[in-house]
């Protein structure tokens, strides 16, 4: 394990943000993580795997452990299920394709998010009508004072809407390390009610789709509104899609008849922040290399030389004029850091 000073971040996290690590290290295997943590006790650690879900916005004053630990495998299977365990260095989107390969199915609809698999259940993340905790199974993760690894199941993640006990009780407390997913081999349920994706599979005449036509669809669908971090520094969706009571939103729909909305109890409702987004203006709206995408509301982006400071003061502009004009307070899904 080398230790490297003074390291540029910016080809480690999706923005593009050049902030500075005071020390970095990468860890291939549990063992190398936990030799290293027994060392760093006493530092104060920022663990980073993908980069993907963060905006940083200074220089890191911590010890920075880079999670790059590899490995797919088949725990066990039926003639239905299979349950597969991927390591935490895993990007997902890589991860996917791997189960469509296998006709393993269950996460298709979550193609082309970007992140690495360790993360993904610390945000449970979610696209297209399915999120993380529909296939989980558990996670192995690491206590950083104890070095200890623990099982958890999916009771013991307590998974909300770009929710888990890892941000709330936990945060801070674990490594996830691998995760256990449980995925189906035929009768596939497939998700096709959500966005556009069934009209998308009907522009291409697919009138039973397989889980790789669903993938496709999905990746067609974000590469046409989404922006390629490798071209265009950014996270993915900045906020989460604001979650209202009925009644503030039969307001609203008097307002704004053309309001979309998803059910998610008797009285709650869901409200896309990209269409919020979209109406008060912001759509295409640039500061600098400080932006909004121009086909998509939902994320922010950096042109260039943006700071993570100048970006994160336009989703405060944002944030504003959306309470402003709707009364809804839109909560960053990315974390500040």
């Amino acid at each position: 394990m080398q230790i490297l000073r003074n390291f540029s971040l910016k080809n480690h996290n999706s923005f593009g943000i050049d902030v500075r690590a005071d020390r970095f290290i990468s860890v291939k295997n549990v063992d190398d993580l936990r030799a290293i943590l027994r060392k760093t006790y006493a530092s104060e650690l920022f663990i980073l795997g993908g980069g993907s879900n963060m905006l940083l916005t200074g220089d890191i004053h911590r010890t920075v452990i880079h999670l790059g630990i590899k490995g797919k495998e088949i725990i066990s299977e039926t003639e239905d299920e299979v349950m597969v365990r991927a390591a935490a260095g895993e990007n997902w989107h890589e991860f996917v394709l791997w189960a469509l390969d296998q006709n393993f199915g269950g996460i298709e609809n979550l193609s082309l998010i970007p992140g690495n698999v360790g993360t993904a259940p610390i945000q449970n993340i979610g696209a297209y009508g399915v999120e993380l905790k529909d296939t989980f199974v558990s996670c192995h993760a690491m206590n950083i004072q104890t070095l200890e690894q623990r099982e958890f199941s999916l009771e013991d993640c307590e998974f909300d809407y770009r929710n888990s006990v890892f941000k709330n009780q936990l945060k801070d407390q674990y490594i996830i390390t691998s995760v256990n997913f449980r995925l189906t081999k035929r009768n596939h349920s497939l998700h096709t009610e959500y966005g556009s994706i069934r009209s998308e599979l009907e522009r291409n005449g697919i009138t039973s789709p397989s889980i790789r036509d669903i993938s496709d669809a999905v990746i067609s669908i974000r590469q046409s509104k989404l922006p390629d971090p490798k071209r265009i520094g950014n996270s993915g969706s900045f906020f989460k899609n604001p979650i209202i009571g009925t009644e503030q939103f039969d307001k609203l729909k008097e307002e704004f008849p053309g309001i979309p909305s998803y059910h998610v109890s008797d009285d709650e409702i869901k409200v896309p922040a990209g269409w919020l987004i979209d109406k008060a203006g912001f759509k295409g709206y640039r500061e600098g290399d400080a932006g909004v995408h121009q086909n998509q509301a939902l994320v922010l982006v950096n042109y260039g030389e943006a700071t993570g400071s100048e970006i994160l003061a336009l989703s405060q502009k944002i944030q504003e004029e959306i309470k402003e004009k709707f009364g809804v307070q839109l909560e960053p899904e990315v974390n500040i850091i």
